[in-house]
């Protein structure tokens, strides 16, 4: 069974990873832009204790097209990783880095 937890109290639990404000507006600017050209129907957040992932899906139905996780490791640096499927597209140390070569990928795949 699920276990109810105040949003309050869970955002202090040690070792969870988020997306901030700022990273997760400038995911949702790019989604917004793919869901009006009709390319991408439905986005999914993750959140794990190493990581938090951000995945596109062209139907809900199906496996995500893209996702870009967030990895904080406690011995490297925070990075950001984009990826299809089972295939790693590209690592960067900013959102911006990797939101840019998934703007790049989204254009010639879609």
């Amino acid at each position: 069974m699920a276990e109810l937890v105040p949003l309050a109290e869970f955002r202090r639990r040690p070792g969870l990873v988020f997306f901030d404000r700022r990273e997760f507006n400038k995911l949702l600017q790019l989604y917004a832009r793919r869901v009006a050209q009709g390319e991408w129907r439905d986005y999914a957040i993750y959140q794990h204790a190493d990581r938090a992932a951000f995945a596109v899906f062209r139907r809900a139905s199906e496996r995500p097209l893209f996702v870009v996780s967030k990895i904080a490791e406690a011995r490297r640096p925070r990075r950001y990783v984009l990826s299809s499927g089972i295939r790693r597209l590209g690592v960067g140390r900013s959102i911006d880095e990797v939101v840019d070569l998934l703007e790049r990928v989204s254009l010639e795949t879609g």
